[in-house]
C-alpha cells in the first residue's frame, strides 16, 4: 500500500473524479475534493467525513478557488498530489456554431480553471518542497475530431501549460500531462452516445488509474502520459 497522502480531486462530484475519489479514500488517502454540485457534494461529504474535505467550488471562478485553497491550507498539510480533473465540453457542432459563450465556458473551465486551482495549491506544495500536479489531458489534446474543436483547443492548451510549468518547477516536484484514455463518461456519450457503453466505466478505470497516479513523482516531470 502507498504511503498515506493528501490528494486534491476536482470535479469529484461524478465520473472520472468521483470514481478516483472513492478509490483513494478505500486505499487510505486523505481527498480534498470539490465540485460544483452542491448536492454532489453533500453526497460526499455525508459518505466520507473527516480527514477529507469536501467543497462547492466553480474552478472557473478564481474567488471561489482561492476561498477554498484558504480554508484547506489552514486545516491541511499541503497537497501531495492534485488531480485537475474538473472539466467541459461543448456540444457537438462545427467551430462557428458554437457561441461565444460556450466556448469561453468551455476554455474558462479547462484551461483557466486548471491554472486557478495550481496558482492557489502550488505554492504551500512549493515550501513543503514535494507535490505532484496531474493536469488531466485528453487523446483530444493530442490529436483532432469534427465538432469538438473549443474541447480540443482547450486540452491541446492544458498540454502546453503543463510543459511550460515543468520548466518553472523547483527539484521535487512534478507537473505530468495525463489522458485517461477512453472511458465511458457523461462527457463521452454527449459523442459517442450509446456506443460509449463499450468502453470501461469510470468504476472499472479508477482500479487500475488510482494506483497509476499515485506511483508519478519527480521524474515524471514534463511528461504527457496516458492511462
Amino acid at each position: 500500500m502507498n504511503e498515506p497522502r493528501v490528494v486534491v480531486v476536482t470535479g469529484a462530484t461524478r465520473g472520472i473524479g468521483r470514481a478516483l475519489t472513492d478509490q483513494l479514500v478505500e486505499l487510505g488517502h486523505t481527498v480534498i475534493g470539490c465540485g460544483r454540485s452542491p448536492d454532489g457534494i453533500d453526497e460526499l461529504t455525508a459518505a466520507y467525513g473527516e480527514p477529507h474535505h469536501f467543497a462547492t467550488v466553480d474552478v472557473a471562478v478564481w474567488s471561489e478557488v482561492e476561498a477554498w485553497a484558504t480554508t484547506v491550507l489552514s486545516e491541511k498539510s499541503p497537497p501531495d498530489l492534485v488531480i485537475n480533473n474538473a472539466g467541459v465540453i461543448n456540444r457537438n457542432a462545427p467551430l462557428w456554431e458554437i457561441p461565444v459563450e460556450e466556448f469561453s465556458t468551455v476554455l474558462d473551465t479547462n484551461v483557466g480553471g486548471t491554472a486557478n486551482v495550481i496558482r492557489a495549491f502550488l505554492p504551500a506544495m512549493i515550501d513543503n518542497g514535494r507535490g505532484v500536479v496531474v493536469n488531466m489531458s485528453s487523446g483530444w489534446g493530442r490529436s483532432t475530431s469534427p465538432n469538438v474543436a473549443p474541447y480540443c483547443a482547450s486540452k491541446f492548451a492544458v498540454e502546453g501549460l503543463t510543459q511550460a510549468l515543468s520548466q518553472e518547477l523547483p527539484s521535487g516536484l512534478a507537473a505530468v500531462a495525463v489522458s485517461p484514455g477512453v472511458v465511458d463518461t457523461d462527457m463521452l456519450r454527449s459523442c459517442w452516445a450509446d456506443s460509449a457503453a463499450a468502453c470501461p466505466s469510470p468504476e472499472e478505470w479508477a482500479l487500475s488509474a488510482t494506483e497509476f497516479l499515485l506511483s508519478l513523482s519527480s521524474r515524471h516531470n514534463g511528461l504527457s502520459l496516458s492511462v
